[in-house]
């Protein structure tokens, strides 16, 4: 039998030509071509108990004349010793992988997938949320164990661990109920993306639908959602909280008066910087790296908003459009993100509400007070439009009427106070 019946020329030229058919070197050897100028790819062909099989050996030219005749080689060895090639390849494949498994730990994929992940992270409080969560909670009990052994009863033993509450040990699931749902959402991410890599096998012990809802309670059953606490929705109280608010000092106060005239989230202001916003304009662009939608927003400015801003102004450290407009204590740096909630809670004295709740304040206020349009009051607040239809179909943003709508915000935080700051301090919704 003939053999090293190919030269590269010869390929060359079968490649050109393009004859779909395969081509012997000899030996089982084959060389494949699809068709004109097209890759060609190497097939090494054996019998075995009377039926015909074929194995690829790779694409030509990455796989070289020489190099396919030594992987042809090695399966005639292979076969010789009375193996099948194909099934020799799958078990080989199979050990590596079954290797591959053993060779890191949790805490180590964790790690990976939290490098991976972090820089499409918008929030900085996330991305450190969620080393901290997993080293509390999760690495004590199988950080240092082999990915692939992680199972169903490991993933219980996190959720189910004592915790200390009120110098009383309660379950994990039961106590910190959001907390241990964050954690096990992270743990069911990262086995995910080890079995992606091939470093486990199998399925998502720390999935909840149809596996571990059958374990655990559900949320509702032993934790109610709580609401962002805010302020009730009446005017004589929100202009006697703004009046308050006035009386403070410092970019706190400030931010946290922003925050409130424009309905923002927290994150949207702390990070705002003097390149997006048009004073003449009056109308401040946040770019859509930094809004939870993921899109850009364009916020109009009432005359208090604006005025707020000319407050801030003269500290302004530099003239590029870089520089935060609330700045923090550190050069460059913005203002921390619990500075409007330590303002607040702690100097104010408004223990039970929070920042975000002033969205919610701003939303019943509308509700209860306007005619506004419901679209016209999501697109204020920033909301994703669930309805995919509408999504697609509404091309303007309502700029216009919303600021109509946030002029009227405004002058209702500057309306007449009924200066009961006692009143004031117990009306927060129940």
């Amino acid at each position: 039998m003939a053999i090293h019946k190919l030269t590269d020329t010869k390929i060359k030229a079968l490649i050109r030509a393009g004859k779909r058919r395969a081509h012997s070197d000899g030996n089982n050897l084959y060389l494949h071509v699809a068709g004109a100028n097209d890759r060609a790819s190497w097939v090494f062909r054996y019998m075995i108990e009377g039926a015909a099989r074929t194995m690829g050996l790779g694409p030509y030219p990455d796989v070289s004349l020489e190099e396919a005749r030594d992987k042809a080689r090695l399966q005639r060895k292979v076969k010789i010793d009375g193996a099948d090639p194909l099934d020799a390849r799958r078990l080989e494949k199979a050990s590596r992988a079954a290797e591959q498994q053993t060779a890191m730990t949790f805490r180590e994929c964790a790690v990976a997938y939290i490098k991976a992940h972090a820089p499409s992270w918008r929030n900085p409080k996330h991305a450190a949320q969620w080393p901290a969560s997993l080293g509390t909670y999760v690495y004590p009990v199988f950080g240092d164990l082999p990915v692939g052994d992680v199972d169903t009863p490991l993933v219980l033993a996190v959720l189910r661990q004592d915790i200390e509450v009120g110098g009383t040990p309660r379950p994990l699931w039961e106590a910190r109920t959001e907390t241990a749902t964050r954690v096990r959402q992270r743990i069911e991410a990262v086995l995910d993306w080890a079995r992606v890599g091939g470093f486990r096998s199998g399925d998502n012990p720390a999935r909840w639908g149809g596996h571990l809802e059958h374990q655990l309670p559900p949320r509702g059953k032993v934790s109610k959602v709580k609401n962002h606490a805010r302020l009730e929705p009446k005017a004589e109280i929100i202009a006697d909280f703004m009046t308050a608010l006035r009386s403070r000092e410092g970019v706190g106060a400030l931010a946290l008066e922003f925050t409130i005239l424009t309905a923002a989230r927290t994150g949207e202001v702390i990070g705002a910087k003097w390149g997006e916003i048009d004073l003449d304009a009056k109308v401040w662009t946040v770019p859509s790296e930094r809004m939870k939608a993921g899109r850009e927003h364009r916020v109009p400015l009432s005359d208090a908003a604006v005025a707020v801003l000319e407050k801030v102004k003269p500290g302004r450290t530099s003239a590029s459009p870089e520089t935060f407009v609330f700045p923090g204590q550190g050069k460059g740096e913005p203002l921390s993100n619990m500075a409007m909630a330590a303002l607040l809670q702690r100097r104010m004295g408004f223990a039970d509400i929070t920042v975000h709740g002033f969205r919610s304040t701003f939303r019943d206020w509308v509700g209860e007070t306007t005619s506004t349009p419901a679209d016209v009051v999501e697109m204020a607040l920033a909301h994703t439009i669930k309805n995919k239809v509408e999504a697609a179909y509404r091309r303007s943003d309502l700029l216009e009427r919303r600021r109509d709508l946030m002029s009227a915000w405004a002058s209702a935080c500057s309306g007449p106070a009924g200066g009961n700051v006692a009143v004031l301090k117990a009306a927060v919704a129940a």
